[in-house]
């Protein structure tokens, strides 16, 4: 089938790569000149499926009261007269309870751990190398509190059969050396063995390029709406014209609403501000090896290669891409009181991008209820991580065939009632 995929991040991008190997005519269209240049460009680098939880759960509307008042606070609201934005709180907070937590929990764990086989898979298939790693993640306490609330998240762990240890201080100097200088200023932690790491724009970038030789990426190119004719779409209407496809797959992120909404699919879609460091490392033995995620804060240290990325903030601002210094004073807070010496924040790069969340938590992956047309969105801060998956799963449901896991519950269609 001749296929048009919107959007050349990670998400688009891993999309193509599957179609393309099921046998599609594949093309990706994309406003920048190159992929992953937008929200996929500078992320946290985590590929974590150990930390697949909605963000709505229970006891959080407490939470980001406390966290709004925090000097270095992971969360920031920036009110507007942007109906979208209250509708999408409101929703959210709708899912805040028990049930919904364990309904949505059990939506993302299954599609983030297959991601992450297949992305063994690709790595192993094609030699792909982008700063990569296979240490784990090291949730980090700073209180006896947040280490004695872990019993929860412990359990859901054991449920979905995922593999982790409870650390003392010394397992956590065990697993990250250079937490040996700060000892004082933390208590344990929660480490998740399976995870990886690695630079998300270096992978998107190779696997492109890979994909290059079967499928047609056209870099430069606006998309200003989607075309349908006897009630299924058949195209793309773009700056260069009208491109005729019998599927066409959105995957433009925060962006996606705008173009499904005048067809009449509508997605609670939101953006949600992310902002990140990315630093030289100039001190080895003061350096993380894998990532630690200061909990206190919800900033992630990564390791990637002879750089660490500091990624962090949850900022409810709608489209805005400004890079004010009050939100990255909190990065460079978090990483140089755990790992003082180990870059250099002043050749540090600062970044910010859209990160595409559902009010819910589980991303958005499956046909809509308009004939050939798909999506692929919505996964919030865990893109990298459910990029595989999600990619592999909707080249099975294009193609006729029945996905590895069940994602019946991840399509569109879950809004509707």
């Amino acid at each position: 089938m001749r296929i048009l995929i919107v959007g050349s991040g990670v998400i688009g991008v891993t999309s193509a790569w599957y179609l393309a190997r099921a046998g599609h005519e594949v093309t990706v269209l994309d406003r920048q000149s190159g992929p992953a240049l937008e929200t996929s460009y500078a992320n946290a680098g985590e590929v974590s499926p150990g930390y697949s939880s909605p963000w709505a759960g229970p006891g959080v509307p407490l939470k980001a009261l406390k966290w709004l008042l925090m000097k270095h606070g992971p969360l920031a609201i920036r009110p507007r007269l942007d109906p979208a934005m209250w509708s999408w709180l409101l929703q959210m907070l709708a899912n805040c309870t028990s049930r919904r937590y364990a309904v949505n929990k059990a939506r993302m764990v299954p599609i983030a751990e297959y991601s992450r086989d297949c992305l063994r898979e690709l790595r192993a298939g094609t030699g792909i190398a982008y700063d990569e790693r296979v240490r784990g993640t090291l949730q980090l306490f700073r209180t006896q509190k947040q280490l004695d609330g872990t019993s929860g998240d412990i359990e859901v762990l054991k449920q979905f059969g995922v593999e982790f240890n409870v650390l003392d201080r010394r397992g956590c100097v065990t697993a990250e050396p250079a937490l040996a200088r700060v000892t004082e200023k933390f208590v344990g932690g929660l480490q998740l063995p399976g995870d990886e790491t690695g630079d998300c724009r270096v992978f998107t970038d190779k696997l492109a390029a890979l994909a290059s030789a079967a499928v047609d990426f056209r870099f430069g190119v606006s998309v200003e709406g989607l075309v349908q004719e006897g009630g299924r779409v058949s195209g793309v209407l773009t700056s260069d014209g009208l491109l005729p496809a019998e599927v066409v797959v959105v995957a433009a992120g925060s962006h996606s609403p705008r173009l499904l909404a005048p067809v009449g699919i509508h997605v609670p879609v939101y953006p949600v501000k992310g902002y990140s460091l990315t630093m030289p490392i100039i001190d080895e033995a003061a350096a993380p090896v894998s990532t630690v995620m200061d909990e206190t804060y919800k900033i992630a240290i990564t390791r990637l290669g002879d750089r660490i990325r500091v990624g962090g903030t949850a900022e409810i601002s709608g489209f805005d891409l400004s890079l004010p210094s009050s939100r990255r004073a909190p990065l460079e807070h978090s990483v140089m009181d755990l790992f003082q010496g180990s870059g250099s924040a002043a050749d540090a790069s600062f970044w910010c991008g859209l990160r595409p969340m559902t009010p819910d938590g589980p991303p958005i992956v499956g046909a809509t209820s308009v004939a050939g047309l798909y999506v692929n969105t919505g996964h919030g801060t865990l893109g990298w991580t459910m990029a595989c998956g999600s990619g592999r799963v909707l080249a099975d449901l294009i193609s006729g065939k029945i996905p590895d896991i069940d994602v019946s519950d991840l399509g569109p269609a879950r809004y509707r009632s």
